[in-house]
């Protein structure tokens, strides 16, 4: 049935601009054009983004936090990297489940961890850069804050069920 919904709104937007007599192939053309100055106003970000989580993840910080002893050991990379990158939090989620499995009280508190929390420099990466704010003032800590309550009450929460 998935494979069948962006084919059948493709079709739909088709079909919708026939009735209204809207030239649809130059209409797309006119708003791929226009993508490219969106591209090109994100793309520094999101390279600075990405260059910054690669110099992140490859300079082994993340060991260092391994110290904190309420925490679990294994879910401390994916609370380091929740904020940064979606990916790579899913992706340590994902190993999560396939070592501890997913209804495991380790799976549980990850799987609030990344239902909870958001991945706060991509969003101010992405959307402050795509309108130009320069200063973002205090949306980032108090991005950084809401993750930390966040993870606080999932941990608690987790503590007190099991």
């Amino acid at each position: 049935m998935s494979n069948y919904i962006m084919p059948l709104i493709v079709l739909c937007v088709i079909i919708y601009g026939f009735i209204k007599k809207v030239p649809i192939y130059d209409t797309f053309i006119e708003g791929a054009k226009e993508s490219f100055d969106m591209v090109f106003k994100l793309f520094p970000c999101l390279l600075a983004m990405i260059l910054s989580i690669n110099i992140f993840l490859k300079s082994n910080i993340i060991e260092l936090f391994q110290f904190i002893s309420f925490i679990p050991n294994q879910i401390i990379p994916m609370i380091i990297m929740r904020p940064i990158s979606g990916t790579s939090s899913l992706a340590i989620l994902t190993n999560i489940y396939e070592l501890f499995g997913p209804d495991s009280a380790l799976g549980t508190l990850a799987s609030y961890i990344q239902g909870t929390t958001d991945t706060t420099f991509y969003i101010i990466t992405l959307y402050f850069g795509s309108i130009g704010i320069k200063k973002i003032k205090y949306a980032l800590w108090v991005g950084l804050l809401a993750d930390l309550i966040s993870i606080t009450i999932s941990i608690l929460f987790i503590n007190f069920i099991s």
